[in-house]
C-alpha cells in the first residue's frame, strides 16, 4: 500500500517503472471510495508511427491497470488543464514533464517557447491543488555530458525542470529499476 502525498514527484530513467508506481497510487486512489475520481494529463505526442505505437500500447496497458481513470491529452498548457481538474476528490497524474518539455522546447511545429514561465505556473499550479497530484519525469541527468549545444541545452533545462517541481511537491520518489527510493517525505 503506497501512502498518497499530497504531491509527489516520479523520477528515473527510461523503463524504471516510473509510470507504473503513478499508476498503483491511482489505482489504490480509485479503490478507496467510489467517491475518488483519477484524470491522467498525457502530454505526448504521436509525431511518427514508433510514438503512435506506443502511445496506443500505453492507452491499452492503462486501461487494463486503471479502469476508470479519465485521460485528458494535453501537450503545451499543462498547469491550466492541471488547475481545470483538480478537485479534493480527484486524484491528477501527469505523465510526463520530459515530453511537456520537450513540446515547448524543441517543437515539431511552431517557434519553441522558454520554459521559465510555463515552470513556474506548473508549480502554482501543484501548489494550489485542491487534490493530491502525481507527476512523472525523466532523469537524465546522471550519465556523460552530452554532444552538442542543444541537447545540453535541454538536460539543464531538465534538470531546472526537476529540481523546481521537486522543490514544490512533498514527496519525490526516485524509480530505479522499478523500485522506489524515497528522495523526500512529506512533513
Amino acid at each position: 500500500m503506497v501512502d498518497i502525498a499530497r504531491s509527489e514527484f516520479i523520477l528515473g530513467g527510461q523503463k524504471s517503472g516510473k509510470s507504473r508506481r503513478a499508476e498503483l497510487i491511482a489505482r489504490q486512489w480509485l479503490d478507496a471510495t467510489v467517491a475518488h475520481r483519477a484524470v491522467l494529463i498525457a502530454t505526448g505526442q504521436a509525431w511518427d508511427d514508433e510514438m503512435r505505437d506506443r502511445i496506443a500500447r500505453h492507452q491499452r496497458d492503462r486501461a487494463v491497470r486503471v479502469p476508470g481513470m479519465v485521460t485528458v491529452e494535453e501537450p503545451l498548457a499543462l498547469a491550466e488543464v492541471l488547475k481545470r481538474h483538480s478537485a479534493p476528490h480527484t486524484l491528477v497524474v501527469v505523465d510526463c514533464l520530459t515530453l511537456w518539455l520537450t513540446n515547448l522546447l524543441m517543437p515539431a511545429q511552431g517557434e519553441p517557447q522558454d520554459a521559465g514561465e510555463p515552470t513556474r505556473e506548473l508549480c502554482r499550479a501543484i501548489e494550489q491543488a485542491q487534490g493530491p497530484v502525481v507527476l512523472v519525469g525523466n532523469e537524465i541527468g546522471l550519465g556523460v555530458i552530452p554532444m552538442g549545444r542543444e541537447v545540453r541545452a535541454f538536460v539543464d533545462a531538465l534538470g531546472g525542470l526537476n529540481q523546481a517541481v521537486a522543490g514544490t511537491c512533498a514527496r519525490v520518489t526516485l524509480m530505479a529499476a522499478g523500485l522506489p527510493l524515497n528522495l523526500k517525505e512529506p512533513g
